[in-house]
């Protein structure tokens, strides 16, 4: 059960951020706002207090803030990003979690992003991505094994983070796309593999017993109401448009 989040207005210059999503158009600021605010309220509905911080205008990407922290009820991890541009984000965020957690640090040569590190009971998936490199893996290892966590590094061949394709859905289930469903790594899970067309709504947010996925994709819907919890739907354009989904908006703890 989660208590408490971190999110960061996106600034006005968020459409200058990393992105290789051209083909979606251009972001749009206002809109942004109103569905990232939308993101915001779906989060308190199911009790959580939110932390808004304000936004960075010299770091496009830096609402995505799940990227810089991996947070346990132990410790915060903070991490050092694989894109050269956000790895000065790190410092903004060590205030706000100061408040809440011990904090880690994970250094060079190793790199680290938040979108590759999933947390399933207390074992951790730790993606190899373009982002995240196996020192910055053995890394954050080191630090979760000493709170009593495990963690498996998994190869990410498709997308640009492990959660783009991968992500828990309660007990030992997970949601994935089509390039994992035989990753050697998820053997003994239960894999609901969403359909090609809908990879994008493989990224979904379990919050409290409550599914918050991304508005539009209807098979991965009747995926998750197999699960029998209740689904909110958040229309989530602005962010996919920069490689962005539902869970890189937030540190949830």
């Amino acid at each position: 059960m989660f208590s408490q989040a971190i999110v960061r207005t996106p600034c006005k210059d968020f459409a200058k951020g990393i992105t290789t999503a051209s083909e979606l158009g251009a972001a749009e600021y206002e809109l942004m706002l109103t569905q990232h605010a939308a993101y915001v309220q779906a989060l308190r509905d199911r009790g959580l207090t939110v932390d808004v911080l304000d936004p960075e205008e010299a770091f496009p990407d830096a609402h995505f803030v799940e990227d810089v922290a991996v947070v346990v009820p132990e410790v915060a991890a903070i991490t050092n990003p694989g894109a050269a541009s956000r790895n000065a984000e790190t410092a903004k965020i060590t205030d706000a979690l100061s408040k809440y957690r011990k904090l880690e640090y994970i250094t060079a040569p190793g790199t680290l992003e938040g979108g590759d590190v999933l947390l399933v009971g207390k074992h951790f998936f730790i993606g190899l991505s373009d982002r995240t490199n196996k020192e910055g893996a053995s890394q954050l290892g080191a630090i979760m094994e000493k709170y009593g966590y495990t963690w498996t590094a998994v190869p990410v061949p498709e997308g640009l983070h492990f959660k783009c394709s991968v992500n828990w859905v309660g007990g030992k289930t997970l949601l994935v796309t089509e390039d994992f469903a035989q990753c050697p790594e998820l053997e003994g899970y239960e894999l609901l593999v969403v359909d090609k067309a809908e990879d994008y709504a493989s990224n979904v947010l379990l919050i409290n017993d409550t599914f918050i996925m991304p508005a539009g994709f209807p098979k991965t819907r009747a995926l998750l109401e197999t699960l029998g919890k209740d689904i909110v739907e958040l229309n989530m354009s602005e962010t996919r448009k920069m490689d962005g989904a539902l869970t890189c908006l937030s540190l949830r703890f």
